[in-house]
């Protein structure tokens, strides 16, 4: 685990995991695996009985570096989706043990990914989400798989496809939040809710969760893997990294429908 990326500690039974990677919390493949190893680290720990994931800057995650997929082979990027989409996604399965996300800023794209993957989230109500990819040439694939099933095809699509951010007023209102508290207090709401988690039964909790995570997990995984092998062709194409190159270059892009 880098300690750079992710910081990591246990207190009263409750892990956190906090996202330090100035300044916005970009996701690279180092990031990812720092976050993957401390959610492994706290699964591991019969000490710890709950998890709360956040963020060390105003910003809980803005989604993935560009330079991910621009200009970058394919592999390279189903490398990177490998990590966040499969493996975040096995390892929260697998955690035994509740997670929280507690969001004090802006999400977008991945960091969507990895607020969505806890069993709750907990959000200031200065707190804005969306999905941009579509403006950039790309596609929040996972999100097809997620969103719809979280707020239903129609609540989902406006989002999906507009690419712009919603309050997190409106995130409730969709069922996207599982609580919204006053902008400041969202870690001290996750530590209150994670602590009476704690409190129960480890043994109750596991079991419990594990057969939660089996009836709400139906086909996920194989619908996943298809909007992934999705997120790949779309990141070769031409406009995708035209409109990452635009992004970048801070110009409207030129598509040209190839």
């Amino acid at each position: 685990m880098s300690t750079d990326l992710v910081r990591y500690s246990v207190t009263d039974q409750i892990a956190e995991i906090v996202l330090d990677r100035a300044p916005v919390n970009a996701l690279s493949i180092p990031l990812i695996d720092a976050l993957l190893a401390a959610l492994a680290k706290a699964r591991d720990d019969d000490a710890v009985r709950a998890v709360v994931i956040s963020s060390a800057h105003k910003v809980f995650c803005a989604g993935l570096d560009l330079d991910i997929v621009r200009g970058k082979p394919a592999i390279e990027t189903k490398t990177f989706l490998e990590r966040l989409y499969f493996a975040l996604n096995d390892t929260q399965y697998r955690m035994g043990k509740p997670t929280i996300a507690a969001i004090d800023g802006a999400v977008r794209a991945g960091g969507m990914t990895i607020a969505i993957s806890c069993d709750m989230i907990v959000a200031g109500d200065g707190s804005t989400f969306g999905y941009p990819e579509i403006d950039v040439g790309l596609i929040p694939a996972i999100h097809f798989v997620h969103l719809p099933r979280l707020v239903g095809k129609h609540q989902a699509f406006g989002p999906l496809f507009l690419g712009e951010p919603f309050d997190a007023a409106t995130a409730f209102r969709m069922g996207l939040l599982s609580e919204v508290v006053p902008k400041g207090t969202a870690l001290a709401r996750a530590r209150e809710i994670a602590r009476k988690l704690a409190a129960k039964s480890p043994i109750v909790m596991k079991i419990g969760r594990d057969a939660f995570m089996r009836a709400v997990d139906a086909d996920f995984r194989r619908s996943v893997e298809n909007t992934a092998e999705s997120f790949v062709v779309v990141a070769s194409t031409e406009d995708c990294q035209e409109g990452l190159n635009a992004f970048v270059e801070k110009r409207a892009p030129n598509y040209k429908g190839r």
